[in-house]
């Protein structure tokens, strides 16, 4: 089928109703939550300069509601009402794997890890201790550490999954640096705390290291996969 048109009188309203909203760029999703421009700027237009302003989707996701709503057009209301979009968005990630909820692969949690860690300039090691069904016990932050490296020590690692008799863990880490393709030092990480797993009897089921908008899985590594955006 032919991909449908843009009319010169279609804006944003109307190409989600026609194409959903997967289909329209960041500024039309901005345009919405914006709903108006201001005069000799329609909202798309606004909505555009705000994205060159903030570099993008990622960095207004971080910007404070005090600097955003001090750009030309914006104001405290619609500075809200964004801030609020990029809350819920975080809350959606979240409750994918909130306690409870089953893991289904190396996409949920570096959906997690990436809201969670948005904008910092170091890295975090995640610990996700699961039951025998694979669903959350809880999430765990275990360790932080500066833009190349982070501690990982199979003691805090595997402390919250024996206090919580966890049957499985997934950790994860992201890299500042956007690249997700796994160090040497994460390949040596991964390697100890498996051999830590299995005496403990606590399978380590995956270790997902986040980039910018690709994830990469060590349970995937053996098809040769890299996970896409998340």
């Amino acid at each position: 089928m032919a991909a449908l048109r843009r009319h010169a009188g279609d804006g944003p309203r109307e190409r989600l109703q026609q194409l959903g909203e997967a289909r329209l760029s960041d500024a039309e999703c901005l345009a919405l939550l914006l709903r108006t421009g201001i005069r000799g700027e329609p909202a798309e237009a606004l909505a555009q300069r705000l994205l060159r302003r903030f570099a993008g989707v990622a960095g207004l996701a971080v910007a404070d509601a005090r600097e955003l709503a001090a750009e030309r057009g914006v104001g405290p209301a619609r500075a809200a009402a964004v801030r609020a979009a990029f809350g819920l968005a975080r809350r959606l990630a979240e409750a994918a794997l909130r306690p409870g909820a089953a893991v289904r692969g190396g996409g949920d949690v570096a959906r997690l890890v990436r809201d969670s860690v948005r904008g910092s300039g170091q890295e975090s090691f995640f610990v996700v201790p699961l039951d025998r069904r694979n669903r959350v016990l809880s999430v765990r932050v275990v360790g932080t550490g500066g833009v190349d490296s982070v501690g990982a020590h199979p003691r805090d690692v595997f402390a919250p999954a024996i206090r919580e008799s966890a049957a499985a863990v997934v950790v994860a880490h992201n890299h500042p640096s956007g690249d997700p393709a796994p160090s040497a030092e994460d390949r040596a990480v991964t390697d100890r705390l498996t051999a830590s797993g299995r005496l403990l009897g606590i399978e380590v089921l995956d270790h997902v290291v986040v980039g910018d908008a690709r994830y990469f899985s060590f349970a995937d590594e053996a098809f040769g996969e890299i996970g896409p955006s998340a």
